[in-house]
């Protein structure tokens, strides 16, 4: 199954050096044990069209091997669980996906 985030962080948050500090969570975030593969990135720089939508500031996209796996991640893994104490507040917006 996968799993896709995407952050709109807040506009406090936009220095280079919160970005940094962002980005340096995402790659622990996806360094999970439970996490099959994964990856992160920022939006696109490809044309406005009335279906593309740049508001947002991050995604990321994990695979997972079995749901157990994302349960597990979901459910007290100590990376996610830190990931999101270390930067709930620097978000003003979250939305996930989830594909089976």
């Amino acid at each position: 199954m996968e799993h896709h985030v995407y952050f709109w962080l807040k506009e406090d948050r936009q220095s280079e050096g919160d970005l940094e500090i962002f980005e340096a969570g995402l790659k622990t975030l996806c360094g999970s044990p439970n996490i099959a593969t994964s990856y992160w990135a920022k939006p696109a720089a490809t044309a406005d069209r009335p279906v593309t939508d740049h508001s947002w500031s991050y995604a990321i996209s994990l695979k997972f091997s079995s749901m157990e796996d994302h349960d597990n991640y979901q459910e007290g893994d100590p990376v996610h669980d830190e990931f999101i104490t270390g930067f709930k507040d620097w978000w003003a917006k979250v939305l996930v996906m989830d594909l089976a």
